[in-house]
């Protein structure tokens, strides 16, 4: 193994007080605020809460699960966005379906919106459309962790207005 000799300049007396730097960094501020200033019309602002924030369709949000014509949820608990989620923020537990037809069904589907990334791998490995992330809903708020565990009730009511809960297109 060599030994490799890194010969390092001396600073001066202005480059170890950093002043130039400091002036520096101040110009570009002062720069960026008499930008703003004078161009009003360019800045990017909105007047939340009274007027929303546009995103875009495919912006992912909330988690919804869809639901059959009969009311049932379509989610048949076969544990796919459970093992494809990174965060591993998804709790499912199943339960064998009255109806011969229907294999499973989930008693439990918990997600834990702290955790979870939004990343939307548990909307890719579902092979029947269960589950989606297409609400349109931004804000979340809460006071204790508890209010952010969503259940199998709150997933299949939170569907956006608009939005059929029995559609079977993809967003």
């Amino acid at each position: 193994m060599a030994i490799i000799n890194v010969s390092r300049h001396q600073l001066t007396f202005w480059e170890r007080l950093y002043f130039p730097e400091v002036f520096r960094g101040l110009m570009i501020t002062g720069r960026h605020l008499v930008t703003n200033l004078l161009h009003r019309r360019r800045m990017p602002i909105f007047s939340w809460p009274e007027v929303k924030r546009p995103f875009s369709s495919k912006y992912r949000s909330e988690h919804r699960l869809m639901l059959r014509p009969d009311k049932t949820p379509r989610c048949t608990a076969c544990m796919l966005c459970q093992t494809a989620c990174p965060a591993h923020c998804i709790d499912i537990e199943a339960k064998e379906h009255p109806d011969p037809r229907v294999e499973k069904f989930p008693v439990k589907f918990d997600i834990d919106l702290l955790r979870c990334v939004f990343c939307g791998l548990c909307v890719e490995a579902c092979p029947c459309d269960a589950i989606r992330m297409d609400t349109g809903k931004m804000d979340m708020a809460g006071f204790t962790r508890t209010e952010f565990v969503v259940d199998l009730n709150y997933l299949l009511k939170n569907h956006p207005s608009g939005k059929d809960p029995h559609s079977k297109g993809i967003y």
